[in-house]
């Protein structure tokens, strides 16, 4: 019955949004009462069944239900609760479902949040986002309920089920996936907002208020996001590494990186009316690469650890999706290009030039990563054979293009928007050169300077540029006397320095081993003394395993790491479980592998340098943004005139 109830929920949700969908355009043909009022309790009505709609599948998952077939292909009676219910977005069925969840309750947040001034233009504006976002929500549930029915039985009755992923069966699937969708669908809302605009008889340019906090959200989720399924790769799945340029991983990096460049386009735009097509333009792009990499995990055309689906039928579909919203959306730019009239960059010396040409990087990095991931596809298709492109790849083009980013990012704070600086060249050249003490003094207390033999490397340089950055806006704190609106943006922008300081000292300082040991064994790793002691046997909840014990030991220090070798009963499935331990400034990471004979394993030991850092930095760019929500005006601020801007 709980089925049943939630699948004729969905269904409600895909009619109504359908009908609204249809019957908005054609009251305003037929000049009759506009559906504004129908748009937005029909946007609320959907969120609730919608959300009922997943909390039936959850209900299903807790109860066994395996007479549905997506409930067999992912629990198992011996699944821990936590994970049943986790399992309800670890497939493809149910992740499409909790899409159109997170699309109505995006939808249900713009009918709440905003209270537009009165007049006829502002009700339109709202109503034509609205209409939008019901267009969309119409196109998942279709698919939904079409292509990826969660609630479809078996063809046989079955009393166990198949059990979940045991990739999957950890605490990072319990928000990952949500946190991702979360960004995703927010930029849907930015996507929304920018067609609503556009579609005004005169552009609607209170659009840019609206789309800059939504902006920040989605950026804020998608980072937490992307940063919690990179620390779930990292200890999960035994290989040590926090990002492997997976096809599936660039998907969620792609959107991103224009989130990002959207993020700062959006602030010229808002404040000095600036970049306004180039704002535009990212939020359709923004939003169509999220559909982009709904397609890679589901349509199976690249292999992938998280790929949820092989169907080709799937993919067509979300195709076609893509199309429709890229086709009409770039149309009514099109049609609307001309009547956008924005203020000019005057200056190489201000900080919209600055913005604009860091804007410009964050494109030329999401084209590096969109070629990278899909031209061996295409040179697939076109029948020339098969061709790997790896991080060799991604990295030669991403270290350059991040310096330069690190760069701009530093010189920013120090320049006004319009034009001038807010310093003398001498006090440029002293932070410069603070900045290059303070960032030598820095990796050589960490690392030793004299072990790198070449003063500027770029793991070294990347110390610099991080610790201009942090020089750079603890200016602008004092000069803006520690305004705290201003501490939000300071913390993402150090942040991201500090992610890629650490990206790169691990990079460049960490190294492994891998050797055959069995108890008695003893070698040394580094200045460790590494002694395996024993293997035991361990019975979980619904695996066994094998666990190691080895000792690491240095003067009077000493830890112990007990790594293990899972077997999954039901998926019959062999996992590595490592075992970390952790210092400020890196990791000691063991991985239990093969079986080799009786008593002996082979044993990967890896020393991970600073890889802490890099989940630290990208969590303070959360925080970050998480301050300036808070910080944020409840007013509109109003854009300034082009001639009380000249000097700021």
């Amino acid at each position: 019955m709980i089925g049943e109830l939630a699948l004729f929920a969905l269904v409600i949700v895909a009619v109504m949004s359908t009908l609204v969908f249809i019957a908005h355009p054609v009251s305003w043909l037929t000049k009759k009462q506009h559906t504004f009022v129908t748009l937005t309790w029909s946007a609320r009505l959907g969120a609730i069944l919608s959300v009922l709609s997943l909390l039936g599948l959850g209900g299903l998952f807790l109860q066994d239900q395996f007479q549905y077939l997506y409930i067999s292909t992912h629990s198992n009676s011996d699944l821990p609760t936590f994970f049943k219910f986790a399992a309800v977005w670890g497939g493809h069925q149910g992740s499409m479902l909790f899409w159109v969840m997170t699309l109505c309750l995006w939808a249900a947040a713009i009918s709440f949040a905003w209270t537009m001034p009165a007049g006829t233009m502002s009700v339109r504006f709202k109503a034509d986002t609205l209409w939008v976002m019901h267009g969309l929500i119409a196109a998942f549930a279709w698919f939904t309920l079409l292509t990826s029915n969660p609630f479809g039985f078996n063809e046989q009755w079955l009393t166990q089920g198949r059990d979940l992923n045991p990739m999957l069966q950890d605490v990072g699937l319990i928000f990952h996936p949500p946190l991702l969708y979360l960004g995703y669908i927010g930029y849907s809302v930015v996507l929304a907002l920018a067609c609503g605009a556009l579609m005004q008889p005169e552009f609607e340019q209170r659009w840019l208020y609206f789309a800059q906090k939504v902006s920040l959200v989605a950026w804020g989720f998608l980072t937490a996001g992307i940063v919690l399924g990179s620390w779930w790769a990292y200890y999960e799945l035994g290989w040590g590494g926090w990002w492997f340029w997976d096809p599936v991983e660039n998907a969620s990096l792609l959107p991103w990186l224009t989130g990002t460049a959207s993020l700062h386009s959006l602030m010229a735009s808002r404040r000095y009316q600036m970049m306004q097509l180039l704002s535009l333009s990212l939020a359709i792009i923004t939003f169509s690469l999220s559909i982009l990499g709904t397609f890679i995990v589901r349509s199976g055309v690249l292999t992938s650890v998280h790929a949820f689906a092989v169907d080709p039928g799937k993919g067509i579909a979300l195709l076609a999706i893509l199309a429709i919203v890229l086709v009409a959306s770039l149309g009514l730019l099109i049609v609307k290009g001309e009547d956008i009239k924005s203020q000019p960059i005057q200056a190489v010396t201000s900080r919209s030039y600055a913005v604009f040409i860091g804007v410009g990087l964050l494109i030329i990095a999401t084209f590096t990563v969109f070629l990278g991931t899909f031209y061996p596809m295409i040179y697939e298709l076109l029948g020339w054979g098969r061709i790997s492109v790896g991080a060799p790849y991604f990295n030669a083009l991403f270290v350059p293009l991040t310096l330069l980013i690190m760069l701009l990012m530093g010189i920013a704070p120090l320049v006004k928007w319009w034009r001038g600086s807010y310093v003398t060249g001498k006090f440029v050249y002293g932070l410069v050169g603070a900045s290059i003490l303070l960032g030598t003094g820095l990796y050589s207390l960490l690392f030793g300077l004299w072990d790198t033999h070449v003063l500027f490397t770029t793991v070294h340089l990347t110390w610099v540029l991080a610790a201009w950055i942090a020089l750079s806006h603890l200016y602008m704190l004092v000069q803006s006397q520690w305004q705290v609106s201003k501490v939000g943006m300071v913390l993402a922008h150090v942040g991201i320095a500090v992610m890629a300081v650490g990206a790169a000292s691990n990079a460049e300082y960490s190294f492994e081993v891998n050797r055959k040991l069995e108890p008695g064994s003893e070698f040394a790793f580094g200045d460790w003394q590494v002694k395996y002691h024993d293997t035991q046997w361990h019975i979980g909840p619904n695996y066994t395993a094998e666990r190691a014990e080895i000792d690491f030991a240095k003067g009077g220090q000493s830890f112990v790491v007990r790594p293990e070798r899972r077997h999954y009963l039901v998926r019959v499935m062999n996992m590595s479980e490592p075992s970390i331990k952790r210092f400020w400034h890196g990791d000691y990471y063991v991985t239990l592998a093969e079986k080799v004979d009786r008593h002996a394993y082979v044993v990967k030991i890896q020393y991970k340098a600073t890889i802490h850092w890099i989940w630290l930095g990208a969590m303070l760019g959360v925080v970050g943004v998480a301050m300036s929500l808070a910080c944020a005006k409840t007013k509109r601020k109003e854009v300034p005139a082009h001639a009380s801007i000249e000097n700021t």
